[in-house]
This record gives C-alpha cells, sequence and structure tokens, in this order.
C-alpha cells in the first residue's frame, strides 16, 4: 500500500484528472474511426494524434498519482459524443475541453493557494497544453466553416 503525501483536494483533482483524460482518449479514438468510416483519412489521422497527445497526459497523470503516494483509480468514464458531421465533432470536442480546462484551473489554483509548488506545476502545465489544444480546435472549426461558406459567396 503507498502512503499518501498529498493533501485531499490534490488527489480529487488527480483521479478526476485520470477520468477525464481516459475519456479524452476513448471520445477521440472513437471520432478516429467515425471519420474513417466517412473518407476522411486525412482528419482520422489527425484524431489519432490527439489520442497519442490525451495518452501522455495519462500516463503523466499515473506517473503524479504514484509520486503522491495513491494507486490510479479513474472514477468514471464520460460517454463519447458523436455527431453526424465534422463540425458537429469539433464542437463537441470545444465542450469537452472546456470541461478539462475548468478542472486543470482549478486544480492549479487550489494548489498555489495550498504552497503547493509542485503540483501547481504539475497542473499548470497541463491547462496550458489544453489551452492550446482548445484554440486549435477552434481554428480548425473556423477553417471548416469559412471553406463551407466559401461556395456559398461565388
Amino acid at each position: 500500500m503507498l502512503a499518501s503525501r498529498a493533501d485531499q483536494a490534490v488527489l480529487g483533482y488527480l483521479g478526476r484528472a485520470l477520468s477525464l483524460e481516459l475519456s479524452a482518449v476513448q471520445q477521440y479514438s472513437t471520432q478516429a474511426r467515425l471519420v474513417a468510416s466517412w473518407g476522411l483519412s486525412e482528419v482520422a489521422a489527425n484524431f489519432q494524434k490527439e489520442v497519442a497527445e490525451e495518452q501522455q497526459h495519462v500516463e503523466r497523470i499515473i506517473e503524479r498519482m504514484l509520486a503522491v503516494g495513491v494507486a490510479p483509480a479513474a472514477s468514471q468514464l464520460r460517454a463519447v459524443k458523436l455527431a453526424t458531421d465534422l463540425s458537429g465533432l469539433l464542437r463537441a470536442d470545444q465542450q469537452f475541453e472546456l470541461e478539462v480546462i475548468a478542472l486543470y484551473d482549478a486544480a492549479t489554483r487550489h494548489c498555489a493557494r495550498a504552497g503547493d509548488h509542485d503540483n501547481r506545476l504539475f497542473f499548470e502545465a497541463l491547462l496550458k497544453e489544453e489551452q492550446t489544444h482548445l484554440l486549435e480546435l477552434e481554428l480548425w472549426l473556423q477553417r471548416l466553416q469559412q471553406s463551407a461558406a466559401e461556395p456559398m459567396r461565388k
């Protein structure tokens, strides 16, 4: 049995983070297969890249949980959100990423208030990566909407 060296709130944030990141792996993996079935192989490859990035987050969280003395345990995976088109998938992903960002922001603020420098830096790094990912999703959605509007302008 591991002896925990972190406060209960940090342990809670880590558990929720693991659940959300595993949910993201499931979400993007499913979406990659869905868009591949639509014949969008380049889009599928992009979603597969997201799977790899989210899996790295999972591994970092598990590492952190072991470092603070707890066994990793995801509590509940989120249901996969699907749509009938790529725009719908990206909007679902935006909502999901906003939830992840809110968690990492709260965890970062808690650790800062508690003077837990190491965990603050850990959550802050994840927060920045997820904010970048959200921006990428927003830009992708904008490009998609612009390309859909192009034929209407001609």
